[in-house]
């Protein structure tokens, strides 16, 4: 890692149709949710054209994503991301359920948390996916 990287913000795609749950999402990690990992700056996206708009331009860093936004849901944006992009950024799939956890293996999440946003438990999955990506 370069000392430009090292010293640059990681940044985290945001994406929900529900501008309340990127809000808790952003609240719940803050800018610096471990000392391990770098400070976070966050693009939030409300549609899919947008996310991989984003992830075309090369801006993202990791994605966290719900799966319950609609039209397009964050387990198929997911899936997508992992089929189409290498290397892809990470990604966490936020469930609706815990018992989707099966869904967010199929689309190859890196991790995920549930929803409605636990403000201990997303920062936890966030800073382990992160972490174990950039130790692979």
């Amino acid at each position: 890692m370069t000392h430009t990287q090292a010293a640059r913000s990681l940044r985290v795609l945001v994406y929900s149709d529900d501008s309340d749950t990127r809000a808790q999402v952003i609240g719940a990690l803050g800018t610096r949710p471990s000392q391990d990992i770098p400070e976070l700056s966050f693009i939030e996206v409300a549609t899919a054209p947008m996310v991989f708009a984003q992830l075309d331009a090369g801006v993202v860093d990791a994605v966290i994503a719900d799966g319950e936004a609609s039209p397009a849901g964050g387990m198929g944006i997911a899936k997508q991301m992992k089929d189409e992009l290498d290397p892809s950024p990470p990604v966490l799939v936020l469930l609706g359920r815990a018992d989707d956890r099966w869904l967010a293996e199929w689309s190859r999440a890196d991790a995920v948390a549930t929803l409605p946003v636990d403000p201990i438990a997303l920062p936890e999955a966030f800073v382990e996916m992160v972490e174990k990506r950039r130790t692979a």
